[in-house]
């Protein structure tokens, strides 16, 4: 017979056992979403049932973030971007010119939602009041930086030629606002990415839906999550012209370095945003030099790529289209997460809106690995 530990002294033994542990918490299931199945083996993205690809050609942003909260589809919703209140315009103001576009989106957002009643649950009004703020919000930073005044929003432009708009002072031409609102359809939404599920956890303790939105972008400011998009710019830059193409790549792979833009932690295939955006900037009657580079040098990279490494599924992913195209609508590279941010808003604020419908404060467990219980050196 072995002596028990007194009543309020718990047993010195406190290992857990051999529990379930992955590390990222990859292969995890932590929730159910009825907003986005991502198939990442046959290469397919779907919202709400919709493939990504008939969205990109039949739809736009402000209706596909509508499909994302309502579960309706209707070809014709119109979202027009929304004006800056005053008080979160002095906070922009009152940033130094050097902060990061980031920073000053993520501190908008808190401003902002200083100044709403956001009552919990979060409501479909809520999310497209955000939606249609963050936008203004940007381009209003974006502007002061540079020396310039503001631009209040048309009411009768839609979101992404709003943003446009309000970013340069300038009505843009149809090419150029198509592009652009086909990247935040395809940023719209992707399951329990980082930033969706922080977004998820901040809702399920009953937070407002800007803190969600905060905490998302806070997510998104690391390089692991929403900084790959300017590396392919440098790389674009680096190869140059169509011609100088095959030789980069090979020298490239010979030496070892990554191709960015091609592969993806979850898709095997050929990435089905890459493939809405290269369908898009194709149509283009007048593409910008940057999306015709990137045509060019993707079916080069693509050919050499299944030559030297027959049995690896290197394909293209989104940040090789994106960059192109936010910049050949002509954002600078330090602004790319930011706008990547404006359009997945749609789907932190959908995922806000489901886990606020059947909540549960999400609360995993942790396995304890460090010292046994002991006492404190005399």
């Amino acid at each position: 017979m072995t002596d028990s530990p007194p009543a309020d002294r718990p047993s010195a033994d406190v290992s857990q056992g051999a529990r379930p542990y992955s590390p990222g918490l990859e292969g995890v299931i932590a929730g159910e979403t009825s907003l986005s199945f991502v198939d990442g083996e046959r290469g397919r993205l779907i919202y709400r049932g919709y493939r990504i690809g008939d969205l990109v050609e039949h739809g736009t942003y402000p209706a596909v973030a509508n499909l994302l909260w309502t579960g309706d589809w209707d070809a014709g919703h119109h979202l027009p971007t929304a004006p800056v209140p005053a008080e979160v315009l002095t906070v922009l103001r009152a940033l130094p010119s050097t902060t990061k576009p980031m920073d000053a989106l993520r501190t908008a957002v808190s401003a902002w939602g200083a100044t709403q009643d956001l009552p919990w649950p979060p409501t479909v009004e809520q999310a497209r009041a955000l939606t249609a703020f963050v936008p203004s919000a940007l381009a209003a930073f974006a502007r002061l930086r540079a020396g310039q005044e503001p631009v209040e929003p048309d009411p009768s432009l839609d979101l992404v030629p709003g943003f446009l708009y309000q970013l340069t002072g300038s009505r843009p031409d149809e090419g150029t606002a198509r592009a652009l609102d086909a990247y935040f359809i395809v940023g719209s939404e992707h399951g329990f990415n980082a930033s969706t599920f922080t977004a998820r956890v901040i809702i399920s303790t009953r937070s407002d839906i800007a803190s969600a939105v905060a905490g998302a972008i806070g997510t998104m400011k690391g390089p692991l999550h929403g900084g790959a998009p300017s590396e392919v710019v440098d790389q674009l830059a680096e190869v140059g012209s169509a011609d100088h193409a095959e030789q980069w790549v090979r020298d490239a792979l010979a030496k070892g370095e990554r191709l960015m833009g091609f592969g993806h932690r979850v898709y095997r295939a050929y990435d089905p945003r890459a493939k809405a955006l290269r369908t898009v900037a194709e149509g283009m009657a007048h593409k910008p030099d940057w999306l015709q580079l990137a045509i060019e040098v993707e079916d080069v990279a693509l050919r050499v790529l299944a030559e030297k490494h027959p049995d690896r599924p290197l394909k293209t992913n989104v940040e090789f289209y994106a960059a192109p195209v936010l910049m050949g609508v002509g954002l600078t590279p330090d602004l790319f997460p930011a706008t990547f941010s404006l359009a997945r808003t749609a789907g932190w604020t959908a995922h806000a809106l489901e886990q606020a419908a059947n909540n549960r404060l999400i609360r995993p467990d942790v396995n304890y690995v460090g010292p046994e219980e002991r006492d404190l050196p005399s």
